[in-house]
């Protein structure tokens, strides 16, 4: 018979905890791991798959954008899906799945195939993303537990884009490009057989939800539009047609999305899981965060590699202090300073600190070191966002009708893939711009003008990026509830832990 595990109704009893849930979340922190770092893991095998296959510079780009694609577009899907069929079910398909798109792309042989492999690994990762959040969200229900889970989830979410750095170096500088692929049949494999024996099954009462099937392809669209907009921005500029196009369909078609949200008879995401102000906080830190993340993993990532002159495995051994911070900083904050301090007080906190981390960043030359200059500011990035993320992802989950879990979960995964897509496309373009002004400044453009060009424009984007987390502290600090006032971190015991709690 599945599990059901029920909590006491009055919120001053004691929450029964899940029997397996330590064990729940190992698997789903693997799974979680598996996707985020897929974001980054190819970055570094692109050079190798292009010399392989063979495609022009001008198409490469499309390995990472078919991905990012299919993986925003479908989140809300995804995370809805796995409302209405059983997390533990959507959890295991979409394990599967990913490793079978991983397989189709470690073999291809041309480059429409491995475009097509990444689309798809994209769709099932927007399938497994929310899942894992969900299962997380309705396994835990202990609030010092909760904490230091998402604790750890938090960390994963943070850190997987470095692991990504990382992994990808070694695979392709010691073993082969594919291999960057592969790796994820193997995690999936452990994925599953963990998930069959640790993740219970949801036993549903009342009549089966409804698919709001108008929403899904509004939103959808819309999310499709956005990050294509702002990827094609990144290659073709923002006053290509296509991008301004696309950008605008988005925010038409995101418009039509909420009012048939209001009316809707199932809707797809309540617009009162957004428009409650602590949620609502908490998916703009993430976007921010997002972000800010994905300029520093691009920009150091030139900077350490073509700057310096590292490895690809140098630079990413390069962010292990980084992941380092972060994992320590999550730990503290979830379980000292965010039930002590709360959101309002954290966030800002850790948002503070990315701007500091960034403007440090922005002292970085030709004959900086990395012990000296690099390391730093990683060090402080990584504890800002330790800070940031968990508080943010336990937030945005906190007091959610456990029938939406999954959209509201899916929200967060929305929040950064979004905001690393606006991240990325704004700030490359803001680079790409100022070192084309450098170098019309100071011709001829000489090689080491070309050099200095690039450090100039890693500089404009680390200063903006110290805006986006100054502007993420501000929103935060605004718009977080006090402790004590209504639905937040600091009141132990909610309406989340009042309801019958169902394991999937």
């Amino acid at each position: 018979m599945p599990k059901t595990i029920q909590a006491p109704s009055t919120a001053t009893s004691t929450p029964v905890p899940h029997s397996r849930r330590w064990w729940t979340l190992s698997v789903v922190a693997l799974a979680q791991l598996m996707v985020v770092l897929d974001s980054t893991v190819v970055n570094i095998a692109l050079p190798a798959a292009q010399a392989d296959l063979g495609f022009s510079n001008g198409d490469r780009q499309w390995i990472i954008t078919a991905y990012s694609l299919a993986f925003a577009s479908l989140l809300l899907l995804g995370g809805r899906l796995s409302d209405l069929i059983g997390r533990k079910r959507t959890f295991i398909i979409g394990l599967i799945g990913f490793a079978v798109a991983s397989a189709l792309g470690g073999a291809s042989d041309s480059f429409g195939w491995l475009v097509a492999a990444r689309a798809l690994q994209g769709a099932f990762g927007a399938l497994l993303a929310p899942t894992a959040l969900a299962v997380l969200t309705t396994t835990f229900t202990i609030p010092k537990e909760r904490a230091r889970a998402f604790g750890v989830f938090g960390a994963i979410a943070g850190a997987g884009g470095a692991v990504g750095l990382l992994l990808g170096g070694f695979l392709t500088e010691y073993f082969d490009w594919r291999w960057n692929l592969y790796i994820n049949v193997f995690i999936a494999i452990v994925g599953v057989i963990g998930a069959a024996i640790f993740v219970d099954h949801l036993q549903r009462t009342g009549p089966r939800p409804k698919l709001d099937i108008p929403g899904t392809i509004l939103v959808s669209a819309a999310l499709f539009g956005l990050v294509f907009g702002f990827s094609n921005a990144e290659t073709d500029g923002w006053d290509s047609p296509l991008t301004w196009g696309m950008l605008a369909g988005a925010v038409v078609l995101l418009v039509a999305f909420v009012l048939w949200q209001r009316k809707a008879a199932h809707p797809l995401l309540p617009l009162a899981i957004v428009l409650d102000r602590n949620r609502g906080a908490a998916y703009l830190s993430v976007m921010i965060a997002g972000a800010g993340m994905f300029g520093i993993f691009l920009f150091v990532t030139y900077y350490l590699q073509v700057s310096l002159g590292f490895t690809p495995m140098q630079t990413g051994f390069s962010f292990l202090p980084m992941i380092a911070m972060l994992v320590l900083a999550a730990q503290l904050s979830t379980n000292i300073f965010v039930p002590r301090f709360g959101p309002k007080i954290m966030v800002p906190f850790g948002m503070s600190l990315g701007v500091i981390g960034m403007i440090l960043l922005t002292n970085l030359n030709l004959d900086s070191t990395y012990a000296a200059n690099v390391l730093p500011p990683l060090l402080i990035l990584g504890f800002a966002m330790g800070s940031i993320m968990p508080a943010s992802m336990q937030t945005a989950t906190l007091g959610v009708d456990r029938q939406f879990a999954g959209v509201a979960s899916a929200m967060v995964n929305t929040s950064q893939q979004v905001g690393g897509s606006i991240g990325t496309a704004l700030l490359n373009t803001l680079a790409a711009t100022a070192a084309a002004d450098y170098v019309a400044a100071h011709l001829p453009a000489t090689a080491e003008v070309a050099a200095q060009a690039a450090v100039n424009s890693y500089a404009v984007a680390y200063w903006w990026g110290a805006g986006f987390f100054a502007v993420g502290g501000i929103i935060a600090a605004l718009l977080f509830r006090r402790m004590g006032h209504g639905l937040s971190l600091a009141n132990a015991h909610t309406a989340a832990d009042a309801d019958p709690v169902v394991a999937h």
